[in-house]
């Protein structure tokens, strides 16, 4: 099992994460604090705490960012096994099926198949992460509003 995954999750992959914080600046030092802190235990409401005298969005944005990171990863090996043909409806379980829209493309809400719909969906996230306008990467001001954007997608 370590070996399996172990392989997953070798850098040597081509499938990585995308977005990485810049070493030196604010939010790699926040990065590395959550890092530690996740690896030190359990306790997700000692994890996921503001420390003293951070600001919350820089804060939001670490957690936001790293979460799109482990999801991209697990869902790069879960695509492997998922193909057109062996899941041709983006579902979960049999009561609940997922159906695509972004107002472009698909301007109705639609069937697709579940690769297609996770692509369309991994690709839509990591737009928003990589909008400068609502996840600055430099030390500037979020915008106003960055805590409805990030609780409202």
């Amino acid at each position: 099992m370590a070996q399996c995954l172990g392989q997953v999750f070798s850098k040597d992959k081509t499938f990585r994460p995308r977005k990485r914080f810049e070493p030196g600046t604010q939010r790699f030092e926040l990065y590395k604090r959550a890092q530690a802190s996740l690896k030190s235990g359990l306790d997700l409401r000692k994890v996921v705490q503001l420390p003293d005298g951070e600001n919350i969005n820089d804060w939001i944005a670490v957690h936001v960012v790293d979460f799109f990171n482990r999801i991209n990863l697990i869902y790069g090996t879960v695509s492997e096994f998922c193909t057109e043909k062996s899941c041709p409806i983006m579902s979960g379980g049999p009561r609940y099926e997922y159906r695509w829209q972004d107002g472009d493309q698909y301007k109705r809400p639609t069937k697709l198949p579940a690769l297609i719909y996770m692509n369309l969906l991994m690709n839509w996230i990591e737009s928003l992460i990589n909008n400068e306008d609502i996840f600055p990467t430099r030390e500037s001001l979020f915008p106003r509003t960055f805590s409805r954007c990030v609780k409202r997608y």
